[in-house]
């Protein structure tokens, strides 16, 4: 098969496109990517050079540009990861975010209708259900609950999650949507917390903690959300909705704790800052429906994950180092500007 990965210089996206490059070997996968500030063709160097692997740079909000490669590929399979993700840019300028995450994702729907597709599926979040009161542990995010987003973001991926349902409802067309809860791992780009604290505490530097802490977010290993999005792809029912989650609750500051200790570093690096407005308290999502479908369970607990996600920044320093101070916006052109 022939499958486009869209945003797959990402993190969860290029972590994805390695696991397929690798375990389907018979397909192609050809990785579609704007390049945006967040993107990073550092994330695929171990496949780069794998023949079932391509790279095409390219804008999914651009409506020639994607009709245009969909009459050039004609793909079996569309798995859109490529979003505006960060909650704090998309309070800043919600503009950019309604572009990539609502009409990018209606061109990418109207380009799988004019050709063809056996599978279209969006990657989304938990945060379009908005959040849940700390004081209720027994509360869970289900594909029942309704949409009552908080930010500019979540909004945005949840007008897109309903063209995508609409899409299938109105037309037919062969769509599955994923929710996530908040992953990590390998290729994390280090503006989120998880890698912000370790690249922050390696050097010393004051780590900001908003608020009080007291946000709880349930951790999923991106490993294992890359195995669940590829069940749901190949197996998963046509309109269907699945929850994907890591059963790893935990507060900000206990992760920043955690990884604290891990690297012997003081607890008075950890600096409270001004809540951000809409901050959602509690994320916790409930799997049971990937789990008894599709026979999904997370390999990893936030306890085996953690440590092995530090290892991987400290055995890769330089990685995040060229993303602190610029480089890796200069690999595209190494790799494929003599092409262009």
């Amino acid at each position: 098969m022939k499958i486009i990965v869209t945003g797959g210089a990402g993190f969860i996206g290029s972590n994805f496109v390695q696991y397929e490059v690798n375990k389907y070997p018979e397909d192609t996968i050809i990785n579609l990517d704007l390049l945006t500030y967040a993107g990073n063709l550092e994330n695929l160097k171990p496949v780069e050079n794998k023949p079932n692997y391509r790279f095409v740079r390219g804008d999914i909000a651009d409506r020639k540009f994607v009709f245009d490669l969909f009459e050039k590929e004609k793909p079996d399979i569309v798995i859109n990861f490529a979003a505006e993700s960060h909650v704090d840019r998309s309070i800043t300028n919600p503009e950019v975010f309604v572009r990539t995450n609502v009409v990018g994702t209606t061109t990418l729907l109207d380009a799988c209708r004019q050709y063809g597709i056996k599978r279209y599926h969006q990657v989304s979040t938990d945060e379009v259900y908005g959040d849940l009161p700390l004081d209720r542990t027994d509360l869970f995010f289900t594909e029942e609950t309704p949409l009552h987003t908080s930010s500019p973001y979540s909004s945005a991926k949840a007008g897109a999650d309903l063209f995508v349902l609409a899409y299938h409802r109105t037309y037919g067309m062969p769509v599955t949507v994923s929710r996530c809860s908040n992953n990590y791992g390998p290729y994390h780009f280090p503006e989120k917390l998880i890698p912000l604290v370790i690249s922050r505490a390696l050097n010393n530097e004051k780590i900001p903690v908003y608020g009080d802490g007291a946000n709880v977010r349930d951790w999923l290993y991106v490993t294992d959300h890359c195995t669940a999005i590829d069940l749901v792809v190949r197996n998963g029912q046509e309109g269907e909705v699945y929850n994907i989650g890591g059963h790893n609750e935990r507060t900000n500051l206990e992760v920043v704790q955690t990884i604290l200790r891990s690297l012997g570093k003081p607890e008075s690096l950890i600096e409270f800052v001004k809540d951000r407005p809409g901050h959602d308290r509690r994320y916790a999502m409930d799997p049971t429906k990937i789990e008894t479908k599709l026979g999904w369970e997370p390999e990893y607990t936030f306890d085996t994950g953690i440590p092995k996600t530090i290892q991987w920044y400290l055995d890769n320093r330089e990685w995040w180092e060229h993303i602190v101070n610029g480089e890796y916006t200069k690999y595209f052109e190494k790799m494929y500007g003599y092409r262009m």
